[in-house]
């Protein structure tokens, strides 16, 4: 995957206990909070629970190649891994992808979702770029 991110040692994948349960779905999309960037969507729910989890979402009428569903998944995936400590710590999102997404580098979709988090209010940190968290 070109472009990508510098994975941190240990760390290749989103672990488990920062993934969405099927069951944790629907609550999400019934609190009718989304927004919208170029390459994702963002579902947003508060919750005392919630521990900062994530739920992706790639549709095959969007991407028709599982290749390319699967690319989507892991860019999105990796931003959120990436980008994860600058949310706030009571929330829960589901990432979907947009078309847009396709041929993005991991920065082009971790600054698309840093916007789309600060828009939904749930960003609290300045960002790697700024001088954030380490």
């Amino acid at each position: 995957m070109s472009g990508s991110a510098q994975i941190v040692e240990g760390e290749r994948t989103l672990p488990g206990r920062f993934r969405l349960d099927a069951s944790r779905y629907r609550p999400i999309f019934e609190g009718k909070r989304s927004f919208g960037g170029q390459t994702v969507v963002l579902w947003v729910r508060r919750a005392p629970d919630a521990g900062r989890r994530a739920g992706v979402v790639v549709s095959k009428r969007v991407f028709r190649r599982a290749v390319d569903r699967n690319r989507a998944k892991r860019l999105m995936r990796e931003a959120f891994r990436l980008s994860r400590a600058w949310l706030v710590p009571e929330v829960e999102v589901i990432l979907i992808a947009r078309a847009g997404i396709a041929g993005r580098s991991c920065q082009e979709v971790m600054a698309d979702l840093e916007r789309v988090c600060r828009r939904a209010r749930i960003w609290e940190g300045r960002g790697p770029e700024k001088g954030g968290p380490a």
